[in-house]
């Protein structure tokens, strides 16, 4: 099978993302880092590219220069099982950044994420409507995402 990676272009900041991300999964970690050589693109002993590890996914941050820089039509998802969870992954990936609706946040590196519990996705796929629909419209009112409320909000449906 093919293997597909993330690649992040970042603007002088790949060594510093790569830290930040692997510190905050427990079992992120960095593979390799390439430096730039005499032919470049940057100053030879700079780093161009990190490779790193995320809950056994691989990904690349690349020193690829100034860009367009990250929008929200990317984002990466953590699939949390507790409410313990959501707030550790929303006040460490939010640190630096800025908070959005519906479970979405930026980082300080302008990398959009969701921080969600799997909850979420098993109640919105029950077969009563009225109580999946009733998840939605309360997600839809929050930030940061509160299991505990989803729950109250398909119970009381």
């Amino acid at each position: 099978m093919k293997e597909v990676t993330t690649f992040l272009w970042f603007d002088g900041q790949a060594m510093d993302a790569a830290e930040h991300y692997t510190s905050i999964f427990e079992d992120g970690k960095i593979l390799e880092v390439t430096e730039n050589g005499t032919g470049g693109p940057g100053e030879p002993g700079t780093v161009l590219t990190v490779d790193f590890e995320l809950a056994g996914r691989r990904y690349i941050a690349l020193n690829g220069g100034a860009s367009e820089g990250f929008n929200t039509s990317v984002s990466l998802m953590v699939h949390c099982e507790t409410a313990e969870e959501v707030d550790y992954f929303w006040a460490r990936l939010a640190e630096g950044g800025e908070e959005g609706p519906c479970g979405w946040l930026k980082d300080k590196f302008g990398l959009s994420w969701q921080v969600t519990p799997t909850l979420m996705f098993e109640l919105q796929k029950d077969p009563n409507q009225v109580k999946a629909q009733a998840v939605v419209a309360a997600m839809l009112r929050m930030g940061k995402l509160d299991p505990v409320a989803l729950q109250a909000a398909f119970d009381a449906a």
